[in-house]
């Protein structure tokens, strides 16, 4: 990472805005040719069930990675990881950006059945899409990856023919009644902005809605992520989750901790120079999509 950006990153901690304006510039020359995007495909009826794809021109084959974007369940765009979709692309992956409902108006559990559907329309299409059904990774960041977690993780959000190469979870929470119980050592105010509208007011919801605490899915490739600058609940709950996977069900996740990032700077700093999000990525994709 350049020295500027770090000492910058440092300064702004973990502000959305800033981090945004950062990132901005070292992104504006990223390269694009050799990506086809096709925009706003629909997965379900709702005017936010739809994916971008970006895919190699003349794609054929290719293995499928769904980024889900973050926004604390209540805003967030597919066009924010833009820069995601095009560099992937350019390294022979087909990859799909949805959206999701958003809370109030939706709440759990809207963010992994979204997840699913657009598992269900990307296997059912992929052949027709340039992609492999067989050789689809979900990853998501902060309430994506919350998304993306419970979707993999719990297996009543599976339908019979449920099967992904492995997934990626980039600085989630996963765990609402913790966050709920732990308000005031996380800083998080009370009314929580963020997981009240999603998750509901009640506390005896929180557990139900707690990823950590019903997983039932077997084992498979997983990548599990916090940054060094990320929101200390963040931390938490990456930690928590990485301790119980190993101990109680038997997961070897991988478990990456990406130095001098703050919570929004990993995203943002895919297609730029800073390769220390992109190569573990990278990595990780080749391993599990990797054809014998």
């Amino acid at each position: 990472m350049r020295p500027d950006v770090l000492s910058r990153l440092r300064q702004i901690g973990n502000d959305y805005a800033a981090t945004h304006a950062l990132y901005q510039p070292l992104l504006a020359g990223q390269e694009q040719a050799g990506v086809e995007l096709v925009q706003d495909l629909a997965y379900g009826a709702h005017a936010r069930q739809v994916f971008d794809l970006y895919r190699p021109i003349n794609a054929n084959h290719c293995p499928v990675v769904v980024f889900v974007h973050g926004g604390g369940f209540i805003r967030g765009d597919k066009s924010h990881r833009r820069n995601l979709g095009y560099f992937l692309a350019r390294q022979g992956y087909v990859v799909a950006l949805p959206n999701y409902r958003l809370a109030p108006d939706a709440q759990w559990p809207s963010g992994p059945e979204d997840v699913t559907a657009v598992w269900r329309a990307l296997r059912q299409q992929a052949q027709t899409l340039g992609g492999d059904p067989d050789r689809i990774v979900l990853a998501g960041e902060s309430a994506g990856a919350a998304h993306v977690a419970a979707a993999v993780l719990r297996t009543e959000f599976q339908p019979p023919d449920w099967r992904i190469a492995g997934a990626m979870l980039f600085s989630g929470p996963y765990h609402a009644y913790l966050e709920g119980l732990a308000r005031t050592q996380f800083g998080v105010a009370t009314p929580d902005p963020r997981n009240e509208p999603y998750f509901g007011a009640d506390p005896r919801a929180w557990g139900p809605c707690s990823t950590v605490r019903h997983i039932s899915a077997a084992p498979f490739p997983l990548l599990i992520s916090y940054a060094e600058l990320d929101m200390v609940q963040m931390q938490v709950q990456a930690g928590e989750l990485f301790a119980r996977l190993v101990t109680e069900h038997d997961f070897q996740p991988e478990l990456l901790v990406l130095p001098d990032h703050n919570h929004f700077s990993p995203g943002y700093s895919v297609g730029t120079a800073d390769a220390s999000v992109s190569a573990p990525m990278l990595d990780f994709l080749e391993k599990v999509t990797t054809l014998p």
